[in-house]
């Protein structure tokens, strides 16, 4: 595969080094464009001795081959990391001053931004328009990283890992039909494009929702948000556009989502309501509170010896699940909606009794069944679920890591989406 690495100017220019070589080392031919300001972190001695070609970015040099324009047409996959500020912006402008925004002008494969920047340059209202200009044009704009940045602070605008940038890259390959696309060190015919979850839209809710009890006090669950990342990591891997709904999580999100970030179950509902129209699947993975308290103290309440425990009392939250459902019915709308049991037994039934009453009520088409319980699925990395469908099928049961039952839910989608018109 024929990729051209754009490398903007900042300090994460370095991990662009070790992303390059995990391209060559693939086996893939790589082309390395580097901004003018990238040469001042990392030498172009650097870049074409991991690509094994002449590095400039001059639209001056080679003219006779026409490279402004030869670049672009040719490439498979063009991959900027890191792109600051001022390459989005450039790119969302149509600007083309030199060989890497030419080139991104020529580009007519599948592109992917990887953002590194400090953390109000990426939350700044011009920063957030170019990216929804980016990806509106179909351009995929990962979402950056939290961690540490260059200085004392942290915070979102991390350039992501080496790795993980990758594996987006090449799922964005793979899902627009390119040839020699490696997945697992290993040179694979990529997908044809034409499987059920390529070019559709799945919206996934992952984490645990807060319910605020004053500024410093909430009401939570135990859900990590691992079987959400993996199933947002196997819908990228089947060619699909994620939209991640994450209310709190232990995990970062995959690289590749577009990130929607929540607290409440509030906060969730409107953000699973927004993305429902233009969504083709919506899998509410995430453990959603079922109370919230009645009131919210705008003060920490105080622990004192002349009072009794304060008594907090607790309102439901909303069903988003049988809202989806609701507003798709009432819609017209043909979206495939997959609804997350955590089911424990009790005196008045068994798991599975719990669960199929659960399906009926709330009337989505499929519903995962966890069995949970201290030590089991929450925070842990195996899990062990079942699959039952409103259409009456037989229940289907997956098991293994979280990676594995992901798989297994979004191949059930998959199959579920092949009885339906595919999209344009």
């Amino acid at each position: 595969m024929r990729i051209v690495l754009g490398v903007g100017g900042g300090i994460a220019a370095y991990k662009a080094a070790s992303l390059l070589r995990l391209f060559t080392e693939a086996g893939h031919d790589v082309t390395v464009i580097p901004t003018e300001a990238a040469g001042k972190f990392v030498g172009v001695a650097t870049w074409e001795a991991l690509s094994g070609h002449p590095v400039s970015n001059s639209v001056f040099d080679e003219v006779p081959q026409v490279r402004h324009v030869r670049l672009g047409h040719e490439a498979d996959l063009v991959v900027v990391a890191p792109a600051t500020a001022d390459l989005l912006a450039k790119a969302a402008t149509g600007q083309a001053d030199d060989l890497l925004t030419t080139t991104l002008l020529m580009a007519r494969g599948p592109v992917l931004f990887a953002p590194a920047m400090h953390t109000e340059m990426w939350q700044h209202a011009a920063t957030q328009a170019n990216v929804e200009t980016l990806r509106s044009r179909g351009a995929t704009v990962l979402e950056p990283a939290t961690g540490r940045l260059t200085g004392p602070d942290s915070g979102p605008g991390r350039l992501p890992e080496p790795e993980a940038i990758r594996d987006a890259a090449l799922a964005l390959a793979s899902a627009a039909g390119v040839a020699g696309t490696v997945q697992d060190h290993t040179l694979l015919a990529a997908p044809s494009g034409s499987t059920p979850l390529a070019g559709r839209t799945i919206t996934i809710s992952a984490g645990g929702t807060r319910e605020a009890l004053d500024p410093v006090r909430f009401l939570g669950n135990r859900s990590s948000g691992k079987q959400g990342a993996a199933l947002a990591a196997a819908a990228l891997e089947a060619g699909a556009r994620v939209r991640f709904l994450a209310a709190h999580m232990d995990v970062e999100p995959p690289a590749g989502v577009e990130l929607v970030s929540v607290e409440s179950a509030l906060e969730l509902r409107d953000a699973a309501l927004a993305a429902l129209p233009d969504s083709d699947v919506v899998i509410m993975a995430a453990a959603v509170a079922d109370f919230r308290p009645a009131e919210v103290s705008g003060t920490k309440i105080k622990k004192r010896d002349d009072q009794e425990a304060p008594v907090v009392r607790l309102v439901r939250n909303p069903d988003i699940l049988h809202e989806l459902v609701d507003t798709r019915n009432a819609s017209g709308g043909e979206q495939l909606l997959v609804g997350f049991a955590a089911e424990t037994g009790d005196e008045e039934g068994g798991v599975m009794e719990h669960a199929q009453a659960k399906l009926e009520r709330k009337g989505c088409d499929l519903l995962v069944v966890n069995h949970v319980g201290v030590g089991r699925v929450f925070g842990q990395d195996d899990n062990s679920v079942v699959i039952l469908s409103l259409r009456g099928a037989e229940p289907q049961s997956a098991s293994g890591s979280k990676a594995d039952v992901a798989a297994a839910v979004i191949d059930r989608i998959g199959a579920e989406l092949s009885r339906v018109v595919p999209p344009a």
